[in-house]
């Protein structure tokens, strides 16, 4: 909307009318017990330190100790019980709130139904009519009792909520938060009786909290995401974020269309991406019945596949791909999924290619051009049951070498992690507490490596907690500290609690990075609890920057995270982070100006929340998969897949080793990195430049290949002979960076490929270009 654009007066009573209602703060938990009540009853003891009238009332805290605590200094106002099915309800006194009029209101249950004859018949009602009166709520609710969510967890898990509200309240919301707990947590909260009361059978099965945890992660992060595009719209942005990925498949009313709708869900299914399925139809041509039948069945099948589903008019087949990269662009695609078709070298030159057209109109949006198979093996897709896990004969006798490994894994200790979506979040404050409440339980425990950043919560939450003195190392004309690794496994405590996990330790250090230390405190016995911010994962590198502009140097290999327990994801509104910002709580007062301009910008937080929230349920899902269990969420992946990576020495080999690992990793895949090299022996610096590459590789969990040839001119065709020689099936490259002009005296990798290689599918990596989307504005 133009900002001189006159409002009407029913947007000037809306504006009005937003002014003075209430603001709406929903809570949401996977199952009962992951602590909602707890952290709303946090937050208006917050508020109240701010100096905000709160109160409360219709809250159930099940008499949990720690919950029962948060109450202290809190008003209640008393709620109206009554009995249904022998068990105790409250409802909230509307009226007398009205007359009380705080400025805030803490209440559960906001599926609650109230009592016959009550003013509303639900709780949503009565918390509407109040917001409508100027008092703002925090309310909590479980994921399974948002109508629309809880068929499906019905379907999958057997649990039925006993009440519901629709799936758009949270629309209604202006902050959602998600507490997110494991379900070893919420196991050992069961074992220990802290949840109190009879817990459902369903409910105590492993499986399906991790079903009921994944669903809520990606809720939440769908609602994120609709944010997020609402801020890039209103600040002038095109193209994807970088946080989701939205697939676009372009297909044609043909035989083999549906073949390519059914890849493009694959994929979208596999990366948890939203799917666009579309087709173009020539403006002065009339459909045969051939293609009417074949749009009958491709719209069938967007239908059947949750996919959006449009036909566009093209004036002439040679603005195809002009038409196709606008449309990708102006819906925030990520990847475009099409097949090409064979085509010589000279009939490439003399009549053009769709695929070489839209590679090079492209930017930001990778294209994965589909494998035709047809010749070779008489189908494109190549379906195989997915390989049964091997169960373990009780009575086989284990080897010299499995009873060592056996013997290593009971010895080794457990290992958790916090992770956040920004600094801030309260990962370092989460870490302590639980240290706390481990020392109250007789355990031992101790702060191995603590960085407060001078937040006085923080320090309060230290408590009995013993710290072990760090370890002085001398590093040019200065003595700097690092954790004292030696001395922890020394003590030798039952856990111990270890701050910032990507930290890069000072030269001379026994190891180079702190997390390597976490390793050798596991493999002495020591439990450790630590915590990560998610934009040091090595494979999001990319993604972060793209997202923030920032390219951080700290990272974490993904392997680490893998290695963990349990990973429970501290989730914090981009409003509530900003807020603590502003309150000095994160950074000194001096900076936080310069952190608001820059990192903590509104645009960024969110960005990153949402990437955290989807990571954290890809994990959910990938130990979903891990367990004996009935398939995860994504469900099983229907091909035997080899990933093949091809670099050179540029600046982008990062990029493409990073997409090459988390695309092998989500697929279960084997994956190569290939480097051919030309000429005679390598320079220094390009043989620093291997090494960079090599370590990066190794550090995600794959190989580097070097090839040498004897020339340019056969450089092609041994990638493509090594390729073949192990079975590959997907190929990651790079865009060509060639001007057009070059190509049409020497071949590109990519035009060879297209003709030689068409036996396996194609993904031509993008270079992310942040002004690449002004020319379509």
């Amino acid at each position: 909307m133009s900002p001189y654009k006159r409002k009407t007066p029913e947007e000037i009573l809306y504006s009005i009318y937003r002014l003075r209602r209430g603001r709406l703060k929903i809570i949401i938990g996977s199952v009962s017990g992951s602590g909602k009540t707890y952290h709303m009853l946090e937050e208006g003891k917050l508020l109240q330190q701010q100096g905000i009238d709160v109160v409360i009332s219709a809250v159930s805290t099940m008499q949990r100790a720690e919950t029962v605590q948060q109450l202290v200094n809190l008003e209640r106002v008393p709620s109206l019980h009554w009995i249904k099915d022998g068990k105790e309800q409250k409802d909230l006194p509307v009226d007398v709130l009205l007359q009380r009029n705080p400025e805030v209101l803490l209440v559960d249950s906001l599926a609650h139904r109230n009592r016959e004859g009550a003013r509303f018949e639900t709780r949503l009602e009565d918390i509407r009519y109040l917001m409508d009166h100027g008092i703002s709520v925090i309310t909590t609710i479980n994921v399974y009792e948002l109508a629309g969510m809880a068929e499906i967890i019905q379907q999958k898990t057997g649990i039925c909520a006993e009440e519901t509200v629709p799936l758009n309240t949270l629309e209604l919301a202006d902050e959602v938060r998600l507490i997110d707990v494991s379900p070893e947590t919420i196991l050992k909260r069961i074992e220990e009786g802290v949840l109190g009361g009879e817990t459902p059978p369903a409910l105590t099965r492993r499986g399906n909290l991790g079903v009921l945890r994944e669903l809520s992660l990606r809720l939440v992060a769908e609602g994120v995401n609709d944010s997020l595009e609402r801020h890039r719209e209103e600040q002038g942005l095109i193209g994807p974020s970088g946080a989701t990925e939205r697939i676009l498949v372009s297909t044609q009313y043909h035989w083999n269309g549906s073949l390519y709708v059914r890849r493009g869900q694959q994929i979208a299914k596999r990366l948890n991406g939203e799917l666009i399925v579309v087709t173009f139809v020539l403006t002065k041509r009339q459909l045969t019945k051939d293609q009417q039948s074949f749009k009958r069945a491709i719209t069938k099948l967007a239908q059947r596949v949750d996919a959006r589903f449009e036909e566009l008019s093209l004036p002439s087949l040679r603005l195809l791909p002009a038409i196709l990269v606008r449309y990708a662009i102006r819906n925030n695609v990520t990847r475009i999924v099409m097949g090409h078709s064979k085509k010589s070298r000279w009939q490439e030159k003399w009549q053009g290619s769709i695929a070489n057209r839209v590679l090079r109109k492209s930017r930001n949006i990778d294209v994965f051009l589909m494998a035709d198979r047809a010749e070779q093996e008489g189908e494109r897709i190549l379906p195989i049951k997915p390989g049964s896990k091997g169960k373990e004969e009780p009575f086989h006798r284990l080897t010299s070498q499995e009873m060592e490994q056996k013997i290593e894994r009971i010895h080794r200790g457990t290992f958790k992690v916090y992770i956040g979506a920004a600094p801030g979040v309260g990962k370092t404050y989460k870490m302590l507490q639980e240290g706390n409440l481990l020392l109250t339980k007789g355990i031992d425990v101790v702060i191995g490596l603590l960085e407060t950043h001078g937040r006085k919560e923080t320090q309060r939450q230290i408590g009995g907690l013993t710290l072990i003195p760090r370890a002085r190392i001398q590093y040019q004309s200065s003595q700097l500290e690092e954790m004292d690794t030696d001395s922890i496994i020394a003590r030798h405590p039952e856990v111990v609690l270890v701050d910032e996990l990507a930290h890069t330790n000072v030269p001379g250090s026994v190891t180079k990075k702190r997390y390597e230390d976490v390793m050798r405190l596991l493999d002495n016995g020591i439990s450790v609890i630590t915590t990560v911010n998610v934009q040091h994962l090595e494979s999001l590198n990319d993604a972060v920057a793209q997202l923030t502009g920032v390219r951080v140097r700290e990272t974490v290999p993904d392997a680490v995270l893998k290695m963990a327990g349990e990973v429970e994801l501290i989730d914090v509104t981009p409003q509530m982070l900003q807020e603590r910002m502003r309150e000095g709580k994160i950074y000194a007062t001096e900076k936080v100006n310069q952190a608001l301009e820059s990192f903590f910008k509104i645009g960024n937080l969110i960005a990153l929340r949402e990437l955290a929230l989807r990571e954290i349920a890809d994990d959910v899902d990938e130990r979903l998969e891990a367990w004996d269990r009935e398939p995860s969420l994504r469900g099983p992946w229907s091909r035997r897949e080899v990933i093949f990576v091809c670099v050179d020495l540029g600046p982008r080999a990062e990029r493409l080793i990073r997409r090459g690992f988390r695309i092998a990793h989500r697929l279960k895949a084997e994956w190569y990195v290939h480097y051919v090299h030309c000429g005679g022996n390598h320079t220094p610096e390009e043989q620093k430049r291997l090494e960079s590459l090599r370590h990066l590789t190794e550090r995600l969990g794959g190989k580097m290949e070097v090839a040498l040839a004897g020339s340019s001119a056969v450089v092609h065709q041994q990638l493509l002979n090594r390729m073949n020689e192990v079975h590959t099936t997907q190929l990651i490259i790079g865009h060509s960076r060639r001007p057009l002009w070059r190509s049409l005296f020497k071949e590109s990798f990519v035009h060879y490929l297209l003709r030689h290689a068409r036996h396996m599918d194609m993904l031509i990596v993008a270079d992310f270009d942040p002004e690449a989307a002004e020319a379509v504005k």
